[in-house]
């Protein structure tokens, strides 16, 4: 439809056949209107009407011009503060010199058939007859259009005009589709688009934490768009879930309002965002009332902000405390010096339509031009004079204290004239058009009109930055206001912040959170579908619902959480281990055999008690080495023995304390040795006692031979000798080396050697076990020699004590962990070392110290009496 009336209206504008020179039009609309004409005119579209009536369409006679009723005042000072920005301009001897601005404003009366007529007249003109040049080319009669206030009607007419490049401003237009550059790339606006308003409803609800909100929109553009907006982004910003979303009827439908009211009130979201109009919300509120649901944090769009229909004592026990995005307020100094010198035209010299400032005269003095209507002064009506004062009308039109959208409107002049003052200063051959030309105010195009548009950049007398980006929306700004219910029952709707993006740091909000007027006893509510969970536990989202929803699942151990938004636990570094809040990680507790635990010292205290135990032994020896119990036992192989004896004991003290390097790589060295040393002397003295009494016998005199000092000697030293090339060949191969175990205990390392190779451990092991059990069988052969004081008894005893220990010690250490290896290590070492002491030398000692008597070679040889 719409380009059916463009073309047919575009299409009239043709050579007649009459007159080469001039073009008539095919038609003429009948709209209210303002006009001044200018060296260069600009038009506009505002709502001075609510409502509209339309004819009989039957076409059996020509169709009557629509009309308008319901005077909208506040529309009228929004088509005035274009008035007077131009009049200004005009009067700015630095803006545009020696150019005059016109003006053509219409009226669309909320409508957009009427609309789309008002922009037509606009650009094709409303003459009758209007001269060109003979081919009827030429500037239009306006280059540039302020409005739509309407994004449907925006959509619509910049459609159309886009086609022929025209430059449309709007100052109240907020769709996120029309940055749509493909589709409207003449469509410019001073109000931010509702994409910025969605982005900052979503920085407010992160700046108080509201994670969990219900949406509702009207069905229509506006809505729409927000809605699909508001979705997207709240999805990126990763900041909030929907707990609704519905879309608000038109009318008032009953049962759908009622549905959606329910669903609000069973939700657990305690904010409710609302992108609609105040018609919407009238009726969305009226059944809140009914069924009562109170407690809501209510978020107003732009467009219900500062509807005072809402703001009545019957509806602010619920809207009480609404945080809602308000148009930028803006300061224009002389403004409302100019709205008082408004005066009618009495003469009615209007050739463009109905004038707006007559209309308007006589809605605020509620009166008539002559000629009256019919029945008019019969009903008591007055004439309007057109001297009745302004001043002393009592209404919302002087009050400038909340110019908003007036304050885009007066923008979007600016933006105009500047772009035209940008043109016209343009030095010829260094303009940007073809062949570096400049456009000339004589034959003025509007698409070299946009080209500078998307370059301007002014700032305002209000200190605000205009300009526009690559998709013709300018810096946005917006205003947060607050409904503040005070004691006496009036409302006050306050400025408690502002969000705005600037070139250079990107979006900012600015909010005084102690002016906020909030409607709950706690001040300010909280509005999550689940709460932050606290340190050392992870979010663990909840099947088939979003992901603000969600259960707090504890961290395991060795890993922690010190972040309420976690949705894994991290795991802690290799010596560190989780705190049982599992909120931070701490060092893990260390574990080796110490001296200063109770384990540790007991077995420190055995290894000095059998060290001095060896060295008691040692002095006894040493005192009555003439004695023949002495003698009669080899008492260098005896002194040997016991200094090998004290070097086990000695060595059990490497197992205790922290594992080093040089402990790791002595304690089996030194332990394999003195062993081998020590089972090295008895198997010797098990020899010699065996070959003595051998010698004995007829015969075997040459016995002993083999067993002389020197073999003796060198018989412990070949066999030790082996013993330590073993400890040295694994020592160079694979030593032994502390290690950091933490496969016994995840929250404590255990330090323990590692043995390096096990090969090597066992080969050690069998060697002083083979030695043992040479040891035994040969003692255990001479066991029954006919001498009262048979050492072969005592070494056969003290072979079994030995093996004993050592075939108990194989399971015990493979199966204790840690420490307790060491100890049972260390505990074989000693129980062995004490065994040898006590079987060898406990008997010897007695009979030296307590049966002296028994200490003569008669009793030895078993000649002595016996006690």
């Amino acid at each position: 439809m719409y380009f059916t009336l463009l073309y047919s209206y575009f299409s009239g504008v043709v050579s007649s056949p009459l007159d080469s020179s001039s073009c008539l039009l095919q038609g003429q609309f009948n709209l209210n209107g303002q006009h001044k004409a200018g060296d260069v005119v600009l038009g506009g579209l505002f709502e001075i009407h609510f409502f509209s009536v339309f004819p009989d369409l039957s076409f059996s006679s020509e169709p009557q011009p629509p009309t308008c009723h319901s005077f909208d005042i506040l529309g009228f000072r929004q088509a005035q503060t274009m008035a007077f920005a131009i009049d200004e301009i005009n009067r700015n001897s630095n803006l545009l010199p020696n150019v005059t601005l016109g003006y053509s404003l219409y009226d669309n009366c909320v409508k957009l058939g009427i609309g789309f007529r008002a922009a037509l007249s606009l650009v094709s003109g409303q003459e009758e007859q209007f001269i060109l040049n003979e081919t009827c080319a030429g500037t239009p009669p306006v280059i540039g259009i302020v409005g739509d206030s309407s994004s449907t009607r925006s959509i619509a007419i910049s459609t159309v005009i886009g086609l022929y490049s025209v430059p449309m401003v709007s100052y109240f237009a907020t769709c996120s589709c029309l940055s749509d550059r493909q589709k409207f790339p003449s469509f410019f606006r001073t109000i931010p688009s509702d994409a910025f308003q969605v982005r900052a409803m979503i920085q407010i609800l992160n700046h108080f934490g509201w994670s969990w909100a219900g949406l509702l929109i009207s069905d229509d553009d506006y809505g729409l768009h927000a809605a699909r907006s508001f979705q997207s982004d709240l999805v990126q910003s990763g900041g909030g879930c929907l707990a609704y979303f519905e879309i608000l009827p038109w009318g008032t439908d009953q049962a759908e309002l009622r549905r959606i009211v329910d669903v609000m009130k069973k939700s657990t979201a305690r904010v409710v965002i609302v992108f609609a109009h105040e018609s919407h919300m009238i009726n969305l509120m009226e059944e809140v009332v009914r069924q009562n649901v109170t407690g809501l944090q209510w978020m107003a769009s732009e467009a219900w902000t500062a509807a005072t229909v809402l703001q009545t004592p019957d509806l602010m026990p619920y809207l009480a405390g609404t945080l809602g995005i308000a148009i930028r307020r803006g300061e224009i100094p002389g403004f409302k010096e100019f709205l008082l010198q408004i005066h009618p035209d009495l003469h009615h010299n209007n050739s463009y339509g109905n004038s707006i400032v007559n209309q308007f005269w006589e809605f605020t003095f509620q009166c008539r031009f002559a000629p009256p209507p019919a029945g008019w002064l019969e009903d008591g009506g007055t004439l309007c004079t057109g001297q009745e004062k302004l001043e002393d009308v009592e209404n919302e039109f002087l009050d400038i204290s909340n110019l908003r959208p007036e304050y885009n409107v007066y923008k979007a002049v600016y933006a105009l004239a500047h772009a035209l003052d940008d043109m016209l200063q343009c030095e010829p051959g260094k303009g940007p058009f073809s062949g570096h030309s400049c456009g000339k105010l004589q034959r003025l195009e509007p698409w070299q009109l946009v080209y500078y548009l998307e370059k301007i950049n002014f700032t305002t007398p209000f200190g605000d930055q205009v300009s526009f980006d690559e998709n013709g929306d300018a810096l946005p700004i917006y205003d947060v206001m607050n409904w503040l219910w005070l004691p006496d029952g009036t409302t006050k709707v306050q400025n408690v912040g502002e969000v705005k993006r600037s070139a250079f740091k990107g979006e900012e909000l600015t909010i005084d959170e102690d002016k906020i007027f909030w409607n709950f006893e706690s001040k300010q509510l909280r509005s999550v579908c689940s709460e932050n969970c606290p340190p050392g536990t992870r979010m663990a989202r909840k099947k088939g619902e979003p992901v603000c929803c969600f259960d707090c699942i504890p961290c395991s151990e060795g890993k922690i959480s010190n972040q309420t938004d976690s949705m894994e636990c991290t795991s802690c570094p290799e010596d560190f281990w989780s705190s049982p809040q599992r909120d931070h990680c701490v060092p893990k507790r260390t574990e080796f055999l110490s001296y200063h635990e109770s384990l540790g010292i007991c077995l420190t205290a055995a290894s000095v008690l059998g060290t001095c135990m060896c060295a008691v032994a040692l002095g006894i020896f040493i005192y009555h080495r003439k004695t023949p119990i002495v003698r009669a036992n080899n008492s260098e192989l005896s002194f040997q023995l016991l200094l090998s004896l004290k070097l086990c004991f000695l060595c059990s003290l490497l197992f205790i304390g922290h594992p080093k390097l040089w402990t790791c790589q002595l304690r089996h060295a030194a332990f394999g040795i003195s062993f081998v040393l020590c089972l090295s002397c008895i198997l010797v003295k098990t020899m010699v006692v065996l070959a003595v009494f051998k010698a004995s016998k007829p015969g075997g005199e040459s016995s002993l031979k083999w067993f002389g000092v020197l073999q003796q000697r060198g018989t412990v030293i070949v066999l030790t000798s082996i013993q330590a090339a073993i400890c040295t060949a694994w020592i160079v191969c694979a030593s032994p080396v502390p290690h950091k175990n933490s496969q016994y205990h995840n929250d404590k390392i255990v330090y323990e050697c590692a043995v390096g190779s096990t090969i090597a451990f066992t080969v050690l092991l069998g060697y002083i076990g083979f030695l043992a059990i040479l040891s035994f069988l040969i003692a255990f052969m001479a066991r029954n020699l006919p001498d009262s004081f048979n050492e072969a008894k005592l070494i056969t005893f003290s072979m079994l004590i030995f093996c004993a220990v050592w075939v108990a010690f194989v399971p015990a250490y493979i199966s204790s962990p840690g420490k307790y290896a060491d100890a049972v290590e260390a505990f074989a070492i000693l129980a062995s070392s004490f065994g040898l002491l006590g079987a060898l030398f406990g008997p010897k000692c007695y009979i030296i110290l307590i049966r002296p008597e028994r200490n003569t070679k008669k009793a030895i040889m078993g000649r002595g009496t016996q006690s």
